[in-house]
């Protein structure tokens, strides 16, 4: 019993430090988010925050995790409302504005996880290719409905959508004014843009 209870309570902790590093990292950024502001924030030494992850590049790595399961809820809820799978998209980016932190701790982990011995690489390599797959799945179901031009290439579609969300975003990070949603919206309407 008592080891049961310790692992529900080291669960629980971990989901914990992993809900704060989102809020801290959502005020304060990636870079000025320190291993010992984390571990302050939820009661523990730095070497007790480290214990539930193993490293530094591990605990980001997970709140990455975490994040991203953040946004795939809020676009699975925006694509069972509306049945488009680009507006789920663009949706998410769209509120990504509101957490300026989180933008920038994405873009800095992305290009940490193109290293193949980061902590976080097979799993941003998996992300991409399970973001890529649902979207482009999305768009195949729109085409074979007569939704969207028969000529149009799903798969590279959805890749060229990721591409452009990741280079917007770094643009917004350098330029807020910059509005990712409807550079989106603009490309999703000349691909969709009939003839005449």
């Amino acid at each position: 019993m008592t080891r049961r209870g310790s692992y529900a309570k080291g669960v629980a902790k971990r989901e914990e430090i992993l809900a704060t590093a989102l809020r801290v990292i959502a005020r304060n950024g990636y870079r000025s988010t320190s291993v010992a502001e984390l571990a302050e924030a939820v009661g523990l030494s730095q070497n007790g925050l480290l214990h539930y992850f193993g490293s530094k590049e591990e605990l980001f790595a997970a709140v990455l995790r975490k994040r991203d399961e953040a946004d795939a809820a809020r676009a699975e809820a925006a694509r069972s409302a509306t049945g488009d799978p680009v507006a789920a998209f663009i949706e998410v980016i769209a509120r990504n504005a509101e957490v300026p932190g989180l933008v920038q701790f994405h873009a800095h982990l992305s290009v940490d996880a193109t290293d193949p011995g980061h902590a976080a690489h097979d799993y941003a390599a998996d992300r991409y290719r399970r973001g890529t797959a649902a979207l482009a799945d999305g768009l195949r179901r729109m085409r074979d409905a007569g939704e969207l031009p028969a000529d149009l290439d799903p798969d590279t579609t959805a890749t060229t959508f990721f591409a452009l969300a990741d280079g917007l975003q770094v643009q917004w990070l350098l330029d807020p004014s910059l509005d990712m949603a409807a550079h989106l919206t603009h490309l999703w309407r000349l691909i969709t843009r009939t003839g005449g």
